[in-house]
């Protein structure tokens, strides 16, 4: 190895949350496991076709990485590490603690299916391992909606699955998606989202726009009468969200760059202040703030 190879092999694209950039991605999995999501373009090349990587190789790229830099976040890549095995996943974390001593948070992505048979125990022993965070994207609460985006998941498996990660002592950053039922079920997706995260109190609680950068043929495949909210349905949404939302220590942000409107506050804390901005932004838009559309991305 040349002291410009970087020691983890990546297949391209690669993708990690937000809050993740200054992290060491290493990927334990290549692509997502479910990968049938029709609002989701992350995994679908052919190059991205879900495998589990080798378990010596990923020990192996850790070790190398303890040689060469001193690392303090570290995120599993790809879309779903906890699918893996408990004792693999238990592997990894050891393998961190020990060639990367100053690694003081791990995180990964987390499919609430995959949990169904791993027990609170082993997601304890995982958190004493090391496992700080998962983030769940629960996209919606509301059964129609996740029905029509072939999500795979129902308001009860989420629910399920972020009161088991909670009850081991891991924190849970979950992701709503503004805009997913489009204009026939905006309010049953807002009411009842809002619903899923009452039931469970996760630390985090972030929003994105639903956005289709290859079209929406796939999406309409199963949802054939979908039409998009325009920017003032989205903030309409959003205070539907918001006004229903009882969370008593949720970091919520509302940052990313496919948001038209930055919001971030501590709820309940600041959720008058919270709403007072949305609504500032359906009556009187011009004084919001707001992003040009040029910003907006992925």
């Amino acid at each position: 190895m040349t002291m410009y190879e970087f020691p983890i092999h990546y297949v391209e694209p690669v993708f990690r949350p937000p809050s993740e950039a200054n992290s060491l991605i290493l990927p334990v999995t290549n692509g997502c496991s479910w990968n049938k999501c029709t609002f989701c373009e992350m995994y679908t090349a052919p190059q991205k076709k879900f495998r589990a990587r080798e378990e010596d190789e990923v020990l192996e790229e850790i070790r190398k990485c303890g040689e060469r830099m001193i690392v303090q976040r570290v995120f599993l890549a790809d879309g779903d590490a906890m699918i893996l095995p408990t004792h693999r996943l238990l592997k990894i974390l050891e393998a961190i603690r020990e060639h990367l001593p100053d690694v003081h948070r791990v995180t990964s992505y987390c499919l609430p299916r995959n949990l169904k048979r791993k027990s609170v125990s082993e997601l304890r022993e995982l958190h004493d391992a090391g496992l700080h965070m998962l983030y769940i994207g629960a996209e919606s609460g509301d059964d129609e909606v996740l029905r029509r985006v072939n999500k795979g998941e129902s308001y009860e498996s989420t629910k399920d699955a972020l009161l088991k990660i909670g009850e081991a002592g891991i924190k849970r950053s979950v992701m709503i998606l503004n805009g997913l039922g489009g204009k026939s079920l905006s309010d049953q997706h807002a009411v009842n989202s809002a619903r899923l995260m009452n039931d469970t109190q996760p630390e985090f609680l972030s929003t994105l726009v639903v956005s289709f950068p290859q079209g929406m043929e796939r999406y309409k495949q199963q949802f054939p009468d979908f039409e998009p909210l325009d920017q003032q349905e989205l903030f309409l949404e959003a205070e539907k969200l918001l006004e229903n939302l009882e969370l008593n220590q949720t970091i919520f942000r509302s940052d990313h760059a496919s948001n038209y409107l930055v919001l971030k506050g501590t709820l309940g804390r600041d959720k008058d202040r919270m709403l007072e901005q949305v609504r500032t932004a359906i009556h009187t838009p011009e004084q919001a703030r707001l992003r040009p559309e040029w910003m907006r991305g992925l």
